[in-house]
C-alpha cells in the first residue's frame, strides 16, 4: 500500500479546465495564492503532485479525502469513482457478479436492459472523460513549461512524468473504446472552451492508443524500476498486449501476432514471476508482491479514502453470516451487495470448495446455493471471499473502514493467459507448448501440485474462458473477455438474470457496447448514438 499525494494546487487544475483560454490564462497573476498554469509548476514537487492527481483519478473521487471536493456530481461519491465504474461495467452485467440492492441502474446492468439514461453508464462515461481531461491538461501545461524548468528538475525526468501522464492517457481512452465505442476525442491540443469536441470511430481509437503506447515506451522507466505503483514499460506492454488480444472487437482486424509479441517481451524481461500463493495478491500487504503485479493501483487506508475503490470491492462484498471483522478486516458486517452467479460457479469451477483449485475463494455458510430465485436477496448465491483488508500474517489493514489492498491493474497471470489465448487463435510468434506450459504453471500454483495439469488436446477456446474466468473473477475483465468470445450476448450461453429473465435469455448483439449518455448527445451534436439505442 502506499497513497498517492495530491497537492492542493492541483485544485487549479480542475477549475482551469472548464475555462476559456485566452492569452490573460497565459500571464502570471500579481497575487500569489492565485494558482494557474503559469505559475502552478512552479516546483520540481508540484510537477509529480499534477502526476500524482491522474494515478489517484483511477480510485478518487476529488481533491480530497472527505469528499467535499468532488470532481463529478453525485448523490454518493463512491459511485463517482472510476474504479468502481468500472469494475460495475465489467462484472456486474455478467456472470460473475449479481448486485442485491435493487439500486436503479445496477438491476439494469446485470439484466441487460439499461438505456442512454441508466444512472451508471453516465457516471462512468463522465468519470472516464474527466480524467481525460486532467491528462490533457498536465501534458498541455507541463510540455508549455519543458523550456524553463524549476532549478532541481532535469529535461527527463519532466519527459518521463508526460509519457506516465500518456500512459494513463491512453488506458482511459481504451476503457472508453471497449465500453462505448464511437466516442468524443480530444487531446492537449484542443484548447479549452474553445471547441466542441469531435467524435472519433472506434477503429481510429484504436490506431490512436496504439500510437500512443508505442510512441512512449523509450520514456518510461525500465520493466521494474519505477517508484512503486508508478507506470513503466512493462505496464505499456501489458496494456498492448491486453489491446492486441482485442483487438478483432475494436478495429475489425486480429492482432494476435502482436498480442504474444508484447506478452513475451515481459516474459523475456526476467522481472516478473508468478507469486506463489494466489489469495496473497488480493490481500492488504500485496504491495509486497512486485514478483507478479506489473502496475497497482495504490490503497492506503490512512491516507487514499474513497468508497470507489477496493474498499467498495471489499465492503460490497460482505454480509450474511461473513466474519466482516476478523475475516475480512472491516468494522461494519458489510454492505451486502454483490455475489457470484450460481451459473458462473458451477461452470468455471467443478470442484467449488477451494480443495482442490485453490482460487474458488468462495463463502457458503447460511446462502443458499443453486439459481438466484430472486436477486435482491444477498444469501441466495456464492459469495467471493477473494478479496480482504487483512495481510497475508492475518493481521487487519490500517484502518477497518477503507482498505490497504492495492488493485492489481496488469499481473503476469494476465500475461500468460493473453499469450495462450492469442497462440489458440492462430498468433505467430508463440507455440502450443509453451502456452501449454504457462497454463500449467497458473494452474500449479492453483492446486499446489501437478494434480491439475491439462493436455494439450484439452487447451482450446472454451477451456481458455472458464480458465480465464478461475484466475480473473472479479478483476475487471469479464464483460470484455465474454464479447470477444462471443457469449456476452445472444443466447448460446447464458446466466442467472441475464435479460431480466430468472433462467437466463438470449439478449441482442448491440449490448456488446453501451450507449452514449443522452445527456451528452443534447450538448454535443457532433456526436451520433452507437446502434440500437
Amino acid at each position: 500500500m502506499k497513497s498517492y499525494k495530491i497537492f492542493s494546487t492541483l485544485v487549479a487544475l480542475t477549475v482551469m479546465s472548464t475555462m476559456s483560454c485566452t492569452n490573460k490564462l497565459n500571464t502570471v497573476p500579481i497575487d500569489p495564492l492565485v494558482k494557474t498554469s503559469g505559475n502552478v509548476y512552479d516546483t520540481p514537487v508540484a510537477f509529480k503532485g499534477g502526476l500524482a492527481k491522474l494515478y489517484a483519478s483511477i480510485g478518487i473521487s476529488g481533491q480530497n479525502s472527505n469528499f467535499t471536493e468532488p470532481d463529478i456530481a453525485a448523490a454518493d461519491q463512491g459511485t463517482a469513482c472510476f474504479m468502481r465504474e468500472y469494475w460495475a461495467a465489467e462484472e456486474v452485467t455478467t456472470d460473475e457478479c449479481i448486485n442485491a440492492w435493487g439500486d436503479g441502474g445496477l438491476v439494469e446492468y446485470h439484466g441487460g436492459i439499461w438505456s442512454d439514461q441508466n444512472l451508471y453508464v453516465g457516471l462512468m462515461y463522465n468519470r472516464i472523460f474527466v480524467n481525460i481531461a486532467y491528462c490533457n491538461e498536465y501534458i498541455r501545461d507541463v510540455n508549455a513549461k519543458l523550456g524553463s524548468l524549476p532549478s532541481g528538475l532535469s529535461v527527463s525526468t519532466v519527459q518521463q512524468y508526460l509519457a506516465e501522464a500518456r500512459f494513463l492517457r491512453a488506458y482511459f481512452y481504451e476503457c472508453a473504446m471497449d465500453m462505448y465505442g464511437n466516442v468524443p476525442f480530444a487531446t492537449e491540443a484542443d484548447l479549452p472552451g474553445t471547441f466542441v469536441p469531435k467524435q472519433i470511430s472506434r477503429g481510429d481509437l484504436f490506431k490512436y492508443v496504439e500510437s500512443e503506447l508505442l510512441a512512449i515506451q523509450t520514456l518510461l522507466a525500465a520493466p521494474a524500476t519505477n517508484e512503486y505503483a508508478r507506470v513503466d514499460e512493462a505496464a505499456d506492454w501489458a496494456l498492448l498486449s491486453r489491446l492486441y488480444l482485442n483487438a478483432q472487437v475494436y478495429s475489425g482486424t486480429q492482432r494476435n501476432t502482436d498480442c504474444i509479441t508484447y506478452a513475451n517481451k515481459i516474459i523475456a524481461s526476467g522481472k516478473y514471476s508468478l507469486h506463489p500463493n494466489y489469495q496473497q495478491l488480493f490481500l492488504a500487504d500485496n504491495n509486497a508482491d512486485r514478483d507478479e503485479i506489473i502496475l497497482p493501483f495504490a490503497e492506503d487506508g490512512l491516507n487514499t479514502q474513497s468508497y470507489g475503490d477496493v474498499t467498495f470491492i471489499i465492503h460490497a462484498g460482505v454480509g450474511g453470516s461473513e466474519d466482516a471483522t476478523n475475516e475480512f478486516g472491516i468494522a461494519s458486517g458489510g454492505w451486502a451487495g454483490n455475489r457470484m452467479t450460481n451459473t458462473f460457479v458451477t461452470k468455471v469451477f467443478p470442484d467449488a470448495t477451494g480443495k482442490t483449485d485453490q482460487r474458488a475463494i468462495f463463502y457458503t455458510a447460511g446462502q443458499t446455493l443453486g439459481p438466484i430465485a430472486d436477486p435482491t436477496i444477498f444469501a441466495e448465491g456464492y459469495l467471493s471471499a477473494k478479496w480482504k483488508n487483512v495481510t497475508s500474517t492475518g493481521a487487519v489493514g490500517s484502518n477497518n473502514t477503507f482498505v490497504d489492498t492495492d488493485f492489481p491493474l496488469f499481473r503476469l497471470g494476465e500475461v500468460y493467459l493473453n499469450y495462450a489465448e492469442a497462440v489458440l487463435r492462430g498468433g505467430s510468434g508463440g507455440d502450443a507448448g509453451t502456452a501449454l506450459t504457462y497454463i500449467n504453471a497458473l494452474r500449479e500454483r492453483a492446486y499446489g501440485g501437478k494434480t491439475g495439469d491439462i493436455t494439450a488436446a484439452q487447451l482450446n477456446l472454451s477451456f481458455m474462458i472458464d480458465e480465464r474466468g478461475r484466475e480473473l473473477y472479479w478483476e475487471m475483465f469479464r464483460r470484455t473477455d465474454l464479447i470477444r468470445f462471443g457469449l456476452f450476448t445472444g443466447g448460446s450461453y447464458l446466466w442467472d438474470w441475464k435479460g431480466n429473465v430468472k433462467g437466463g435469455t438470449a439478449t441482442d448483439a448491440h449490448l456488446n457496447i453501451f450507449p452514449l449518455p443522452a445527456s451528452d448527445l443534447q450538448l454535443n451534436s457532433n456526436l451520433k448514438q452507437n446502434p440500437g439505442y
